[in-house]
């Protein structure tokens, strides 16, 4: 089969499988020879599963063969991120902790995979308990980006992004706790959507979903909006054991929204939040790309969006998610040696959260989220740079962005992201332009709660006008 097929959509090679044009089973086997191939090169995934993959396929094709109603993805090779258990696979959450482990039930968004009939081909890279924004663990060697393997590819579902974007896979799972699919979708020019929280739930074993400010849900990463719609459909819905942070109103289907048209939408652009550091390189990308909506006939304006300082919004974040990690990985206390340093300071500042400033914490998020609430009440759109840099240098976080010292660097390339991790709206990167270095940009685009539709909408529409797909990395 010729390397074209690579980049063939998921859905045009799941309606090539229904049509018997082509061969569930050969196009598995294919895709596993071109992890063989490229995965050296790319270190993104952590375990292939040849063998469950064959089966998958070959129940698959037989499927075709007898004539059954077929899932939207049949037939069809995916990854699931290394931080959602498949039954009978290793199953790591990338730590030195867990590396002999295996998974005896799969996770609820792999059963809705599999019931979409897609088929598993492996585990992808991620950062320990995909605790960073960036894909390096002491499993191995880090995840490499296939725009240029010096750079990072993002993280936390960093393996995810760098197949697709490589070709290997046509789509991949990923999930966004602070930013976690629009990082390494905006560094390695694909499309990814974060849902609105609890639109896709999750439950799996070995990480728990209690905490009232779930920051954590899981989404598509796809070369283009269409997949990205047919994935979310098949994650997404209500699902009564994940009662604390599933919505409980029935998903729309997402790909109605791919034709309709922005006119008339108002849209509000923010470069920077009222303050963060962003590169000015990023800035006059993304503001080249805003101008296609008005080109469209939607009425945009500049404007900021500023719930609070940048730095006490961050820290709000911060103490939230730092929070979960300790309570959720109290097993890895007096075992550090075997952590990250990123992962020991997560857990150090989760276990010195104190009551007050926790009180504190929910108390300012309670004023973003009316402030978000009025924002939408004005707006239908928010657009922004999905990070503040482009893909930089593996180990060499930025220290200085935009001629502004990065007071925390490990989080200060993603200002952009995590705050709607903790107000809940759905987020979502598109491609937009590349930097003089021929790394990707993206562009953020965000809409109240439960309105995925818009931004899907208006994804689609900026794909139509700004079409991205026939770019391909050097590694592919």
């Amino acid at each position: 089969m010729s390397d074209e097929l690579a980049f063939v959509p998921a859905r045009v090679l799941r309606d090539r499988i229904a049509k018997k044009q082509l061969s569930s089973v050969e196009l598995t086997e294919w895709t596993l020879r071109r992890i063989e191939t490229l995965n050296p090169r790319l270190n993104a995934f952590l375990t292939v599963t040849a063998d469950l993959a064959l089966d998958a396929a070959r129940k698959a094709e037989a499927a075709v063969m007898r004539g059954e109603t077929l899932g939207p993805l049949h037939g069809v090779p995916i990854s699931i991120k290394d931080l959602e258990g498949v039954a009978g696979v290793r199953f790591t959450r990338g730590s030195l902790l867990h590396k002999g482990d295996v998974c005896k039930t799969d996770s609820l968004c792999v059963e809705r995979i599999r019931a979409a009939g897609a088929v598993i081909v492996g585990t992808t890279n991620t950062p320990e308990f995909g605790a960073s924004g960036t894909t390096e663990n002491r499993l191995g060697p880090p995840c490499l980006n296939p725009w240029n393997p010096e750079r990072t590819p993002g993280g936390s579902s960093g393996g995810a992004a760098a197949s697709v974007a490589a070709g290997i896979t046509a789509i991949a799972q990923g999930s966004d706790g602070g930013g976690s699919i629009r990082i390494p979708a905006s560094f390695c020019g694909l499309y990814g959507i974060k849902a609105t929280q609890g639109r896709a739930p999750r439950r799996h074993a070995g990480l728990h979903s209690w905490h009232p400010v779930n920051n954590s849900s899981v989404g598509p990463i796809t070369r283009d909006v269409g997949d990205a719609a047919v994935l979310l459909n098949a994650l997404s819905g209500p699902f009564p054991d994940a009662e604390f942070v599933a919505l409980h109103t029935p998903p729309p289907d997402f790909t109605t929204a791919l034709g309709r048209s922005v006119k008339g939408l108002r849209i509000a652009w923010s470069p920077d939040f009222g303050g963060a550091p962003v590169d000015p390189e990023v800035v006059a990308v993304c503001a080249r790309a805003v101008r296609a909506f008005e080109e469209l006939g939607a009425a945009v304006e500049e404007t900021t969006f500023k719930p609070d300082d940048p730095m006490t919004v961050l820290e709000t974040f911060g103490t939230f998610s730092s929070t979960k990690t300790y309570a959720t990985h109290l097993d890895a206390i007096g075992r550090e040696d075997s952590l990250t340093d990123y992962f020991r300071e997560v857990l150090e500042r989760g276990r010195a959260v104190t009551g007050d400033r926790l009180f504190a914490a929910y108390s300012r998020l309670m004023a973003y989220r009316a402030y978000t609430r009025d924002f939408f009440a004005r707006w239908d759109l928010l657009l922004s740079p999905t990070l503040a840099v482009p893909a930089f240098p593996i180990g060499q976080l930025p220290t200085t962005i935009g001629g502004q010292k990065v007071a925390v660097p490990r989080v200060g390339f993603f200002p952009f992201t995590y705050p709607f991790n903790i107000l809940g709206n759905p987020a979502a990167t598109v491609p937009c332009g590349f930097s003089a270095d021929r790394l990707p940009i993206g562009l953020q685009i965000v809409a109240k709660l439960e309105d995925e539709l818009t931004v899907f909408t208006a994804s689609a529409a900026f794909e139509r006008a700004r079409a991205w797909a026939a770019h391909r990395p050097p590694i592919s």
